[in-house]
Parts: structure tokens; C-alpha cells; sequence
């Protein structure tokens, strides 16, 4: 069955169908099942569209609707609400039909984000359907429709879980629906890809040293279990989901619990069933979880039980591949790839477990990378499509994009941090590059000009103690900001105490630096050359203010790696100024034992910098280094997917934040661009590998928008032999500054070593 994109009615005739009865709104409710039953006369060019307040799974004559779980997805539904267009002839039958519709919570009445709030876009539940053969209205949501709250579905939520009662699935209890005037104003068809359930793994179980049961799926992933169990009616199985287990080999959800995140009662991740007899089959339909790890609770013999994790995230074709001597790199491209597929649900999102937000900071460094793993242009394009909806008036681009909470007080001040609102720039950057796509930057376009004129109306501010600085109205030294977020050897609520003290001038005056020297670039591919002179001016003024503030004529004055990281890869140095700072950089990471102590945003350039200047052995190095911090920590700590912090399981077992965000993971960009050296760019193809004897060899593959690109090299005795096919014309740059111009084909090379 097909869901077919940017279709909307030529005109609604479908009503809006409440299917609760008055209640009290603030208890929970059970899932709303909606019947019609309905004849027709033929069933060819049929077409079903369907949204709801809440989430809907939708069946014609028992046959599910489409693909897409977790509809009709996520968003800010008071300005954008998505829906779906089904083709649905293949489901309907000449004569009597009927149509079923199930509704839960989902994002629009439950609980959600960082502090767990409910009711974020109402407290009701409704329907709107439309069914048309030929272009002609056969069906409408409307008064006739039947409705009940006795289904199986007892309680549901996308963070708590499910209680499903097996008993209750022949439902005998109807009443009416009714109408309601939500209109039409918000509604917009779908553009993106569908939620779908994509791969399956089938759970061990294993009693841990407490005695409890627990299934371990040896893959943290977001998604949900399916179980097979054989019961009498009445029995019942409790599931709680985990992405760990703790210093003493117990489950435990200590890392993201609710009593530590002053949730409201969000996350438990629970899954409660009641068995009917015989043959119990299930999944949950409106709830997703983070976890590796499941504990179960029941009376019932599982001897012959299944349990099947299904791992569900936005429908997005790998595109990237990577291979080398090292297992655990591959281990880390491995756990990169599948963070991103645990948090790319619709929109991206940092973590799958307490958060579940679209933080625009994550999405920003990733952006480049995720081009690499996954078609995931969509995804992003629909999630810009948010950051603009949520940008103020005054051009602040928020924070997280879609509302994820109510917010209200001193968090409606931390908005707008560098790097963070920057994203509405790199993100359509790093999907033009990738993509060569200019109607990315077009749609984008107003809400990057609104940022960076924020930006400059808060650089006009500068504090007093800067003023000195004959550029002060180009350095960011007001607002809040997050800074360098995450250094692995600074306590982060005290450095954001600070920078609301005193900004983070070179943080923020390098962000708004790279965005206007961005936009620059973006005013001149869509041919706007007033704008593009104005943005090239602002960059040009906004380095020279950071050089001023934030280096000694050129001369990086600090100890900390980032700050050294951040001017070489935003061009902010001049001359040999990017060397000195580069190699000043390798002795910094050389004194701290080739330990990495960059924070949240730098990470993702640092080894590409170190390699670009000459230091690929120290580049290497940080890649390799198993002791914490490093990226392969982790991966010595068993771990299958990117953790939020470096030390998520501490050396003595215990366990701290997400084990399954996917920023740290940027370093898989790399591998492609810096191990194996394949660079697209607006449409110019260049491959220069950096090399490095520790790995053996190396081989990348990019199933890119202009065709497939593989890269591979492998150390052979004392040659150094490399393997190169490309779609599209290419430069080729060899370690030895070898360089030559290679045509559409499969190319071999050799150096002597």
C-alpha cells in the first residue's frame, strides 16, 4: 500500500469527531477505538486521508492502513498539522466495509520532553478522514461514526507506556462521536517519510545476580518489543525497557529515571499486558522506548516464550558504509550509525529515552555526518520546517524545534544559544553541499537572514569590559549561551553560570562569524548580491572583533583544545596563523596524553584540523585511544550505540545520562572525509585519504546524491596501495601531494613507501 506525498482534498468535507465522552481531563485515558461501517459500489482510485489530534492507526476491513507507526507524526501541531494520503483500493471490497480507527495520546496530549509536561496541544482526542474514489468523497468523518473507550488499550503514552488488556479486543460498547470546530487551518500534507519498523532482534534471557529476569536484545535502539507468550486469561507480564544494566549487573533505568530530572511523571517505559488465553501476540501501538535491556515481571512460564525488540525510526536508506582493521572502529561507526536511527524519529531528537527533543545543537554538528549514513534529507528538511515555525519574531531561533515542553520563566531566556539558533544555517548548508539542492537554502532562506540579524542586534550590545575592542559591535558577548557544552573535564552548570555572567564572546562571535560568511555564500548561489556583499562585510568585521578579543595578533592565548579547534575550522586565523594554532593543538593533545578535551561543538572538527595541518598521527591517535575520554571508551565498555557524555558507564560500572545520543558520533564524518577522503561539495567531487598504518586498511563507500563514490587504501608491506571508483569527474589528493584529475570509473594507485 502507498502513501502518496503532497496530496491535501480539493476541498474537506470530513468533520472534526471528538470520540470521548465528558470526562475528567486529568486522568488518564483509555485508547478511543472509531467505527463506520460503509458500501460501495466499486474500489478502484481509492484514496484515504487521514490526521488526528493524538495518533491514529487505522484499519480497513482488519487490514492495517499503511506503514506508518507513530502517525501522523510529530511537529507543533497549533501551525502544521500533517496528513496522510493512502492509496486504499487494494483494502476495499464491493459491497459492505468497514473502516476502524484507533487513537492515542501521542505527542499531542501526553507526556512529553524534558520536563514530562502533558497536554501540550489539548486534552482532547480527534479524528478527521476523508475517503475518496475518483476525487469524490465516498466517506466522511462525521456524525454517524460509532466510538468506544472499552478497547484493549487501557492506557497509553509515548514516554510511559502501554496497559493492554488481551481480554477486551472484541469491543461491545459503542456510543456517539462529537463534532467539533478545529477547522482546517493547520492541517498540510505530508512531504516527509513515514515512521516504520525496521530491524528485529530476538532477546536472551538471562536472570541477573538480584534475581530478576531480564532480556538483553544486544542492541540499544528506540523502538518497542514484540512478545509471544502462551497464558491464561488474566495473567499478566509487566516490561520495563533500559539501555543498561548497573555496576552490579542488574537492570536499572538509573541513567535517565525520572526523580532525576525533575520529570512530572514521564519515562517509566513500561509495558503492562494482560493475557487473554491461549496465544498472546502483541506490540505496543502508541508508546516507543530507548533500551537494550528488559526486565520482565510475571507469573508466567516463559520456556517457550518470544521476545522480539523492532527497532522503529524515520524510513531513511543507509547510504554510508565503513570498513577497516580495526574492530572497534567499526564498532564506532556501528554505534553511530545506530543512534542516528534511534533519534532520527521523524524529526531529530537527542535522545530516545528522557529528552526525546530536537535540540537544534545536536542536529547542527551532526548534519554533515548524517549526509554520510543516511538519505535523511527529508527528515531534516521537514525539521528546518519546525525551526521556522518556532523562531520568534524578533528572529531568535529557539533552542529545541518542535515545543517540547510548556517552557515559561528563566527558560524562555535560555534560547538562542551560539551554535544552537546557528543551526538553521549548517543544517541547509550541509544538505545543500551534500545534495547540491538550492531549493533547501531558498525555503530557508528568510528564517537564516532573521537569525543572523538577531545575532547582530545582540553583538550592537556589547558589554562594557569589551568595548575597548574597536570591533565591539561585531563580538557576541550578550545572551545565553551554552558555550563549548560538555568539555570532559569542566563542570558544565558552572560554566554556563559563567557564560551568563560574562557571554561567550569566543564561542559566539565565531558562530556569528562562520553564519555570516555562510550566508555570504548562500545570498551569491541564489543570486542575491546586495545581501551577499552585506553578510561578507559582517563576516569579514565579526573576525576581525574575535581576533581582537579572543587571540594576541593572531596568537591563540588558552590551554583549552577547543579554542583552538573552533578559529582553524571557521578560517578565523590568517597566514600561517592556522598552522602555528595547529601545531600548538597537536602538543596540547600530546601533553594530555592524546586525550580529547574538547566539548560539544568543536568535537566534530578536531581530528579533521590536527590531520589537515600536518598531525595525522595525532589525529590517529585520539581515534584510538581506548582510556576515557575517547570515542572508543565506549566501545571497550561494550557499548552499541554514541553516548550523551564520555564517561556514560563509569570504570567501576555505574551509570550516568543517555547511552544513545548521537553528537559525539559526528566523528564517523571522518572516516569518510578524512580516513578515505571523499568530499562532495555543491557538486565537486575531491578524495584525499589521510592514511595511517594502525588501521591496516580502510574502505568507505557513499551512496551519494551524484552516484556511488568508494574509497579504499590498504598498507601491503611497504606499499601503500589505494582503490578509487567515482560516478561524476574527481581530484584526486594522495599523501604524498600527488594530485591529478580522474574521470568516471574505477581508478588504482600505489605509493612506495
Amino acid at each position: 500500500m502507498t502513501m502518496l506525498q503532497n496530496k491535501l482534498p480539493a476541498r474537506w468535507q470530513a468533520k472534526w469527531i471528538d470520540p470521548e465522552p465528558l470526562h475528567d481531563k486529568a486522568a488518564r485515558q483509555p485508547a478511543s477505538v472509531l467505527r463506520r461501517f460503509f458500501s460501495l459500489e466499486q474500489t478502484e482510485n481509492a484514496l484515504l486521508y487521514i490526521t488526528c489530534h493524538g495518533l491514529y492507526e487505522a484499519r480497513l476491513n482488519g487490514a492495517r492502513v499503511g506503514e506508518f507507526v507513530l502517525a501522523p507524526g510529530a511537529g507543533d501541531y497549533r501551525k502544521r498539522l500533517c496528513v496522510q494520503c493512502y492509496d486504499v483500493s487494494d483494502l476495499l471490497r464491493r459491497g459492505e466495509n468497514e473502516l476502524t480507527v484507533t487513537l492515542g495520546d501521542g505527542w499531542y496530549r501526553g507526556n512529553n520532553g524534558i520536563d514530562g509536561d502533558r497536554n501540550l496541544f489539548g486534552d482532547d482526542l480527534a479524528l478527521l478522514c476523508q475517503l475518496e474514489l475518483g476525487g469524490s468523497p465516498v466517506l466522511i468523518s462525521d456524525e454517524q461514526w460509532q466510538a468506544s473507550q472499552s478497547g484493549p488499550v487501557r492506557q497509553n503514552d509515548l514516554e510511559l507506556g502501554e496497559v493492554y488488556d488481551a481480554r477486551l479486543e472484541q469491543i461491545y460498547h459503542w456510543h456517539e462521536v462529537t463534532v467539533r470546530p478545529f477547522g482546517y487551518a493547520a492541517l498540510a500534507p505530508t512531504e516527509s517519510v513515514p515512521i516504520v519498523e525496521q530491524e528485529r532482534f530476538r532477546g536472551s534471557i538471562f536472570t541477573a545476580p538480584n534475581g530478576e529476569t531480564v532480556i538483553d536484545f544486544a542492541q540499544n535502539l528506540a523502538g518497542y518489543v514484540e512478545l509471544r507468550v502462551t497464558g491464561a486469561a488474566g495473567q499478566t507480564i509487566t516490561l520495563w525497557h533500559g539501555e543498561t544494566l548497573d555496576e552490579n549487573g542488574n537492570f536499572t533505568q538509573q541513567n535517565f529515571e525520572p526523580g532525576q530530572r525533575n520529570k512530572n511523571g514521564g519515562i517509566p517505559q513500561r509495558i503492562d499486558y494482560i493475557c487473554k488465553d491461549g496465544l498472546n501476540v502483541y506490540k505496543p501501538s502508541f508508546a516507543i522506548f530507548g533500551f537494550r535491556y528488559v526486565k520482565v515481571q510475571t507469573t508466567l512460564d516463559l520456556s517457550g516464550a518470544e521476545f522480539t525488540a523492532i527497532a522503529v525510526y524515520s524510513r531513511m536508506a543507509q547510504t554510508g558504509w565503513f570498513e577497516c582493521g580495526n574492530e572497534a572502529v567499526n564498532q564506532l561507526f556501528s554505534n553511530s550509525l545506530w543512534s542516528m536511527r534511534s533519534n532520527f524519529c521523524d524529526i531529530p531528537t537527542d535522545c530516545p529515552t528522557r529528552e526525546r527533543a530536537g535540540w537544534t545543537g545536536d542536529a547542527g554538528v551532526f548534519a554533515p555526518t548524517a549526509v554520510y549514513l543516511m538519505d535523511c534529507y527529508p527528515v531534516l528538511r521537514k525539521w528546518l520546517g519546525e525551526c521556522r515555525m518556532a523562531q520568534g519574531e524578533d528572529g531568535l531561533v529557539q533552542n529545541i524545534a518542535p515545543i517540547n515542553g510548556r517552557g515559561g520563566g528563566i527558560s524562555n531566556l535560555l534560547q538562542g544559544a551560539a551554535g544552537w539558533g546557528d543551526a538553521c544555517i549548517l543544517v541547509p548548508w550541509a544538505l545543500y553541499e551534500a545534495y547540491g539542492d538550492k531549493a533547501i537554502l531558498e525555503e530557508c532562506y528568510d528564517m537564516m537572514k532573521r537569525w543572523l540579524s538577531f545575532v547582530e542586534r545582540r553583538a550592537q550590545k556589547s558589554r562594557l569590559q569589551n568595548r575597548k575592542n574597536p570591533y565591539h559591535r561585531y563580538l557576541v558577548d550578550q545572551g545565553f549561551h551554552f558555550g563549548e557544552w560538555c568539555q570532559p573535564d569542566v563542570d558544565n552548570m558552572e560554566a554556563m553560570r559563567k557564560t551568563m555572567l560574562s557571554g561567550a564572546p569566543e564561542v559566539a562571535t565565531a558562530y556569528y562569524c562562520r553564519s555570516a560568511e555562510l550566508l555570504a555564500r548562500i545570498a551569491g548561489i541564489l543570486d542575491r548580491p546586495d545581501d551577499r556583499q552585506r553578510f561578507a562585510e559582517i563576516a569579514a568585521q565579526a573576525k576581525l572583533a574575535y581576533r581582537f578579543s579572543c587571540t594576541k595578533d593572531g596568537v591563540i592565548q588558552s590551554q583549552r583544545q577547543c579554542e583552538y579547534v573552533r578559529p582553524i575550522a571557521f578560517g578565523l586565523l590568517e597566514g600561517d596563523e592556522a598552522q602555528a594554532a595547529a601545531d600548538t593543538l597537536n602538543e596540547l593533545v600530546v601533553q594530555n596524553g592524546y586525550h580529547l578535551n574538547t566539548g560539544f561543538l568543536s568535537t566534530p572538527d578536531l581530528c579533521r584540523v590536527l590531520a589537515e595541518h600536518g598531525h595525522t598521527d595525532t589525529a590517529y591517535s585520539l581515534l584510538l585511544q581506548t582510556d576515557c575520554p575517547s570515542w572508543l571508551y565506549a566501545v571497550e565498555r561494550g557499548a552499541t550505540t554514541i553516548w550523551e557524555t564520555w564517561d556514560g558507564v563509569r570504570p567501576d560500572g555505574t551509570v550516568h545520562d543517555s547511552l544513545n545520543h548521537y553528537s559525539y558520533g559526528a566523528i564517523s564524518g571522518w572516516l569518510f572525509d578524512g580516513v578515505c577522503g571523499i568530499r562532495l561539495s555543491e557538486g565537486t567531487l575531491t578524495i584525499q585519504p589521510h592514511p595511517d598504518r594502525r588501521l591496516g586498511h580502510a574502505a568507505a563507500r557513499w551512496d551519494s546524491p551524484v552516484g556511488t563514490i568508494r574509497s579504499a587504501w590498504a598498507y601491503k608491506d611497504d606499499t601503500l596501495v589505494f582503490d578509487f571508483a567515482v560516478p561524476v569527474p574527481a581530484t584526486v589528493i594522495l599523501p604524498d601531494g600527488k594530485t591529478y584529475q580522474i574521470e568516471k570509473g574505477a581508478y588504482h594507485d600505489a605509493i612506495l613507501l
